[in-house]
């Protein structure tokens, strides 16, 4: 079993969520500001979490070329980073927000992925959220109004510097998975299929609780 075997096991979860009026409201620039800026702040939290399964997939990592790669894929997460810290500016936007109930639940399942699990299942754990990513600001780009307020962040998911890093991380989890076999399968396609969900949660999430702050 690869990426592109568990990519193409969870195309229903991401059909749903390039459907979810959240990202709908991205591309056609219909989505509330609030609910924009209560989901930059929420990723800003769940990135931090998401930089530090980097870096203890390169603690853990048995070699030096795992280590470099790790490391390139956190620096592609720094990069994202940068990205929120301008709507920040921007907007006014709180990096440092208190979690909801589904980014918490995503970032526990990660850090405790990436403290306890085999590598292999800390990569197909974060597979997901790089290659979901990616397709979706793929699929929209064409259908994105010029003048939506978030275009900038279908540009950034869309790009070829994105999309290297997904691909980047769909080869770790192939190799990983061929460097510590045999490997439980059910366990992989379980945490694959767990990270896609808690993607779709998190887009639903952001939907309804930043539409109930004020605008």
């Amino acid at each position: 079993m690869d990426a592109t075997s568990l990519w193409a096991e969870s195309t229903t979860t991401a059909s749903a969520c390039l459907a979810h009026p959240f990202l709908t409201g991205i591309a056609n620039g219909s989505l509330d500001r609030a609910a924009f800026e209560h989901y930059v702040g929420q990723d800003a939290f769940f990135l931090d979490a998401f930089a530090k399964a980097y870096a203890l997939g390169i603690a853990r990592s048995p070699d030096a070329p795992t280590m470099r790669r790790f490391k390139t894929l956190l620096d592609g997460a720094m990069d994202e980073q940068a990205l929120h810290g301008a709507y920040a500016e921007r907007w006014g936007v709180d990096l440092h927000p208190r979690p909801t109930a589904a980014t918490r639940a995503y970032t526990d399942f990660l850090l405790a992925t990436a403290a306890l699990e085999p590598l292999h299942l800390l990569a197909a754990a974060m597979t997901p959220c790089m290659r979901l990513y990616a397709w979706l600001g793929q699929q929209m780009r064409e259908d994105t109004d010029p003048d939506s307020a978030y275009r900038e962040w279908v540009e950034t998911y869309s790009s070829d510097d994105f999309e290297q890093l997904a691909t980047a991380m769909d080869d770790l989890l192939d190799d990983l998975v061929t460097l510590e076999a045999p490997v439980d399968e059910g366990r992989l396609r379980q945490t694959y299929t767990t990270a896609m969900e808690l993607e779709w949660a998190f887009f639903d999430s952001a939907h309804r609780s930043g539409a109930a702050l004020p605008g």
